[in-house]
Parts: C-alpha cells; sequence; structure tokens
C-alpha cells in the first residue's frame, strides 16, 4: 500500500513532509524548517513520528530538529558526507543505501549541486522523491557549493526516474520560476498552460507543490537543456545540455 504524504507549509516559503505507513504506524518527516506546523500536523492525524530525513544542512530545513525532536523522539535519518554541519545523525546513509519507513524502503540519491552532500530520497513503490532544493518546481536550487556539471548529473538521475513520479520540492518558489523559465522556453505550450495555472493556485492560496517529473520533464527549463527552443532562446544551439543547463543557471541568478 502506498505511503500517505502530507505536504506541509513552513516559514515564508519552505515545505516539510510526512509520509505515513498505515500498516505498521510508521512516521517519517522529510526536513524540519519549524518544528510547530509539523507537530500540529501530527497531533491532529494522532500519528507517532518515527524517523526524521534531512536532505542537506541549510538552516531552513534543519533548524526546528530539536525543538521537534523533544515532543516527538525520532531517528534522524541524513547524509554521510554532510554529517559534520548536520545536526546529530542516528543513521549516516550514501547513494544506494535505502532507509526503511514501514513497509516501504526509500532509495538514496546522491543530488549534490545546490549543497555538496545534498540527498533526496525515493519511494518507488509509492511513487514519490523528495527532492528539497536539487530538482524544484519548474527550477532547481542555485549551486551555493557544487558545479554545473555535478548538478546536471542530479537532474539526469531524478530525471530517469518514471514520469509518473511526485516530485515533493522544497520551496514555493514555482510562480517566480515560471516568469524566468517563459524566458528560456517561451514556445513552450505546455509551459505556458502550467504558468497560468500557477498564477491561478498561487491567487486561490493553493500550493504549487508537490509536482509531478512529467510536469517537469515537458516545462523545466532545468532539464530542457537538450531541447531545441531551449538553446535556441539561449543562443546555444547544438551545444551540450551541460553547457546549456549552466547558461540557464546563470541567466536565472541574475532574473
Amino acid at each position: 500500500m502506498p505511503l500517505e504524504i502530507v505536504t506541509i507549509p513552513c516559514l515564508a516559503d519552505n515545505y516539510a513532509f510526512l509520509v505515513h505507513d498505515t500498516e505498521t504506524g510508521k512516521t517519517a518527516c522529510i526536513d524540519v524548517p519549524d518544528a510547530t506546523p509539523i507537530s500540529a500536523a501530527l497531533a491532529e492525524r494522532g500519528w507517532k513520528l518515527s524517523h526524521v530525513l534531512l536532505t542537506h544542512h541549510h538552516w531552513d530545513h534543519v533548524d526546528g530538529l530539536a525543538a521537534l525532536l523533544a515532543d516527538h523522539p525520532a531517528k534522524v535519518v541524513g547524509a554521510a558526507a554532510d554529517a559534520h554541519r548536520l545536526p546529530d545523525l542516528d543513521i549516516a546513509v550514501n547513494e544506494g543505501d535505502s532507509v526503511v519507513i514501514g513497509s516501504e524502503k526509500a532509495q538514496v540519491i546522491d543530488v549534490s549541486g545546490h549543497t555538496v552532500g545534498h540527498i533526496a530520497f525515493y519511494f518507488p513503490d509509492t511513487g514519490a522523491v523528495f527532492t528539497a532544493d536539487s530538482l524544484m518546481a519548474l527550477g532547481c536550487g542555485r549551486l551555493f557549493e557544487g558545479s554545473a556539471e555535478q548538478m546536471f548529473d542530479s537532474l539526469s538521475k531524478l530525471a530517469a526516474l518514471p514520469e509518473t513520479t511526485i516530485v515533493c520540492s522544497g520551496h514555493e518558489y514555482t510562480a517566480s520560476n515560471a516568469k524566468f523559465a517563459l524566458t528560456v522556453d517561451p514556445d513552450n505550450a505546455d509551459l505556458k498552460s502550467r504558468a497560468a495555472a500557477i498564477d491561478a493556485a498561487r491567487a486561490d492560496g493553493q500550493p504549487t507543490v508537490p509536482s509531478t517529473l512529467a510536469e517537469e520533464l515537458a516545462t523545466n527549463p532545468f532539464l530542457r537543456g537538450h531541447t531545441a527552443g531551449v538553446q535556441k532562446a539561449v543562443g546555444m544551439e547544438g551545444a551540450d545540455p551541460v553547457a546549456v543547463f549552466a547558461e540557464v543557471r546563470r541567466r536565472k541568478d541574475s532574473f
């Protein structure tokens, strides 16, 4: 049975997620920007926290951890490569490792780029991947530590997952990402349609996260450096997709 997923808005524009196995009662939280809304979501559903899965060390993904654990003791899982700057870990993982949440194994994927040591958690039976600030709705994280080559490789791993995969990313940046995407993929009809739907959702106070991988493949310019439309828009027809990705990322940084 697929795990139940709850999206929790935190801080100004962050998201945390709960994944719950109804068979065993096990519940994991992915990232902890702020303990208060997460604790409220657990209490509302009567769920007991068993695990916290951390994607990377940035403050807006970990700052609520101590307060959450004070009321909800749980095993903390994070990247071995990032353990020196993450909160104390009970389980340190590397790419290729699995984390068992109830009756499902989550696969650990190294998605370095935004930071070095950033990981994603892929739940194949549920069909969801928790990507935080690697692959985002219509975007990708800024390259604070890694190279364009690293991020391109990370996004390529995620793009290879089944297109039906639900992409649970870490921020409500989608409307601004859409405005930028239209500047580098202006003739993309799917993108135009999605941008309009995003504007309508945000006007109604609705979240735009999660998305699906199919949506991202069709509209996210950071996954579309191989397409003629994006290459033409950035003046790099026939260029290597990694170079096109780097140019798109450079443009987004100054957008």
